[in-house]
């Protein structure tokens, strides 16, 4: 059970109820599914409404947390702005040749907001992301399962591509942008699937949405799947989403999982996958590989059940 201090928290940050187009769950039902789920948080994010922002404060509480958000539906793609005040909404009705995005990203920013640009590549019109990244906090790589026969869903696996070859170059000029998950919500038994788990100081919306901003958070296909990850150097270590001053030493890249049987784990670089390992039938095992800040800028890791169908996936460690 998720503690009100410093901890990791799982939650999902795209999540539709009926007053979404589609969407055939009530908040009560959400959030009942949430505490089964072992889910944390969740965020609400209609689409183009803040109608629910009032119906959740009944089903709330001390073991689940709800982030108001929107999802934003414009011409051009959908982003998802989390952190709002209770019944604001953020205008929709633009594309990417107005050039009205940014004046929106910032009134999200002035409330503390996040943005969070939504599934990049989904295949139907208005769904695919055609905004430059610039002046969003997050890419959402994972949404929904991830392979899917349905000619809805967001084709992952080149969103996760995409995102990680922009990695080096936003790491070597200092600022780069973190990769969450979420399930996009709209029927029943999609909920958290998946979901991403973040490192906070407490579970407030506040600290969740900093956890998030940082890069200290992972992504899980169910709360089935643990993940650890750290990086060791000259008697210090960091975890996910930090920096790591390792200088001319030697570093430790170290991975636990649980819950994915006969599972692949691989290690990824500025050089691409650098490293590969399987796990036992049991799903659980630690994967260790030895690097250096002059060989890597950053280390991220996926884990992969043997189809090829990812378990989780995790933001990079930095290297200096």
């Amino acid at each position: 059970m998720a503690g009100r201090g410093h901890g990791w928290y799982r939650g999902d940050c795209h999540v539709h109820s009926v007053a979404s187009d589609g969407g055939e769950l009530t908040p009560g039902q959400l959030a009942a599914s949430a505490r089964v789920l072992g889910l944390d948080f969740l965020a609400t994010t209609e689409h183009k409404s803040a109608d629910t922002h009032g119906a959740w404060g009944q089903h709330v509480g001390d073991d689940l947390l709800v982030i108001l958000g929107e999802e934003v539906t414009t011409r051009s793609g959908h982003w998802l702005a989390l952190g709002l005040p209770p019944g604001q909404v953020v205008d929709w009705r633009y594309g990417v040749r107005d050039g009205m995005v940014g004046r929106y990203l910032d009134q999200v920013h002035r409330a503390d907001g996040l943005c969070v640009a939504a599934h990049p590549h989904a295949p139907y019109a208005s769904g695919t992301f055609m905004y430059p990244y610039q002046g969003f906090d997050v890419v959402e790589v994972w949404n929904g399962p991830w392979s899917s026969d349905l000619p809805w869903q967001a084709d992952n696996e080149v969103a996760l591509a995409e995102w990680g070859r922009s990695l080096a170059a936003d790491i070597h000029q200092g600022q780069w942008r973190p990769a969450m998950g979420n399930s996009d919500t709209h029927l029943e038994d999609q909920l958290g699937v998946p979901h991403t788990v973040v490192l906070a100081e407490e579970l407030s919306t506040y600290a969740v949405l900093a956890g998030i901003r940082a890069g200290r958070s992972w992504v899980a296909e169910s709360a089935a799947v643990e993940l650890s990850f750290t990086v060791s150097a000259g008697g210090h270590s960091a975890g996910i989403g930090e920096r790591l001053k390792a200088g001319d030493e030697p570093a430790l890249v170290r991975v636990g999982v649980r819950g994915v049987p006969s599972g692949i784990v691989t290690f990824h670089t500025e050089q691409g996958r650098v490293h590969r390992a399987s796990l036992p039938d049991s799903g659980s095992g630690v994967v260790e590989w030895r690097t250096s800040a002059d060989e890597s800028a950053f280390v991220r890791v996926e884990v992969r059940h043997p189809i090829g169908q990812m378990a989780a996936l995790s933001n990079p460690i930095v290297l200096t």
